[in-house]
């Protein structure tokens, strides 16, 4: 500790930041489901997940060796460029949440430090094949897999209780969205808080102060841990929504079949490494439990956006990295500079989403108006045709004299009066 420097102290406190921001970023993955079909209250969905987040911290460290020592070659590596790459993981983050769109915080990271490391280094400071093998196809299949997994727990669920009476097996259900909801809680710390364990360790050992290869130290461990379980505590009610009510509509049989197979899959990639998107993995349960169910509906339009956030996490927040790395290179001043782009843009954000707040109160209205916030699927053009053509509600029966057959009451209009000029 007493050979950390002023920057390097700064990288791990902007590692950090990065850590909280992921955390409330992320919230939504573990508990989006268990607010919206009631099993638990909102404030107690985000406390038990900040307590397990804080838990699974300490589980593991494979993916922390992953990012320390497996993306980018740490030889030649200078520690503004780590502090580059979390100012574009950290705007990145921001905005998508100011969205409320479930993009992933670890290709925010992955992106910020590869785009960084290419402004400073070219692309041979680049391990192509670790990229594409643990993370870019981990993001391809790990939320199909989940989706499947999810379609067809929802299926199986559905046929073994359909013989069950519904309200009997619903409370059952919530309890099992609880359990499950924790297991998807235990396992993002597991591998979401190791990412910024990796930063931090990779940034100690730029600075000399770990040898290459290393372990993550333990009070890089707990400070990864409290950090994430803060943000989780807050919250990211905009995400929560979308992912809640904005992809598609959830009972508890589906809302447990998809968080029994997101923290399967998830579980399963912390153990070999892989540095998974839980918010792929999350996103893909939520939506295959919803096709799972006879007559369940997905929203693409949200799912649309989403995917477009997916596709854009990396490259922008790789942009924004090597642009942030650019002007760190200046200088004194241009890390001066780089840190007072990141405050400002993340005030600028915050004042932002206080227009149209999200939060514990109003996470599961039916309309708040916010952006991407899960509003209703608009109507289609069949939709919009069928109401069209809709013949109104039934009046009161004329004669064919005109006279009503109600006594008293006026004759309806014909067409033909209709489309006669009023006269004075």
């Amino acid at each position: 500790m007493e050979h950390i420097t002023l920057l390097l102290g700064i990288v791990i406190v902007t590692a950090l930041v990065f850590d909280f921001t992921n955390g409330f970023h992320d919230t939504a993955n573990a508990m989006a489901t268990t607010i919206s079909t009631g099993a638990l209250k909102p404030k107690t969905a985000v406390a038990m997940s900040a307590v397990l987040n804080l838990v699974g911290a300490f589980l593991s460290v494979e993916v922390a060796k992953t990012i320390s020592g497996g993306i980018i070659n740490e030889d030649g590596l200078k520690t503004e460029v780590i502090f580059a790459a979390l100012v574009g993981a950290i705007l990145w983050n921001l905005l998508t949440w100011l969205l409320g769109l479930p993009s992933s915080s670890s290709h925010a990271l992955f992106g910020g430090l590869i785009g960084a490391a290419v402004m400073s280094m070219g692309w041979s400071s680049v391990n192509g094949g670790t990229v594409v093998t643990k993370v870019l196809l981990p993001a391809v299949a790990a939320p199909l897999v989940a989706g499947i997994a999810a379609t067809l727990a929802t299926r199986l669920t559905y046929r073994i209780s359909s013989r069950t009476d519904e309200k009997a097996t619903s409370k059952g259900y919530r309890a099992g969205q609880i359990a499950s909801a924790g297991l998807v809680s235990l396992a993002h710390g597991t591998n979401d808080a190791q990412k910024t364990m990796g930063i931090i360790t990779l940034a100690l050992i730029t600075g000399g102060v770990l040898n290459p290869g290393a372990n993550p130290p333990m009070w890089v461990i707990v400070s990864a841990g409290v950090a994430i379980a803060l943000g989780t505590y807050l919250g990211g009610w905009r995400i929560i929504r979308t992912m809640g009510k904005g992809l598609t509509e959830l009972a508890p049989p589906q809302g447990f079949a998809a968080q029994t197979s997101a923290a399967t899959a998830i579980l399963a990639s912390s153990h070999i490494g892989f540095s998974l998107s839980t918010t792929q993995v999350c996103s893909g349960a939520v939506m295959g439990a919803g096709l799972g169910r006879k007559g369940g509906v997905v929203r693409w339009s949200t799912a649309t956006r989403m995917f477009v956030a997916w596709g854009l996490t990396l490259p922008a927040a790789g942009l924004v990295g090597a642009g942030a790395e650019l002007l760190t290179k200046q200088g004194t001043w241009g890390i001066a500079t780089t840190a007072a782009l990141l405050v400002g843009g993340s005030a600028l954000i915050w004042s932002l989403s206080r227009r149209q707040p999200v939060d514990h109160t109003n996470v599961t209205a039916d309309e708040i108006g916010t952006p991407g916030a899960g509003t209703a699927e608009p109507a289609g053009v069949v939709t919009t045709a069928i109401a069209a053509v809709t013949p109104p509600p039934a009046g009161p029966v004329t004669t064919g004299t005109g006279t009503s057959a109600v006594e008293g009451a006026a004759p309806a209009p014909s067409v033909a009066d209709s489309a006669r000029p009023a006269t004075v």
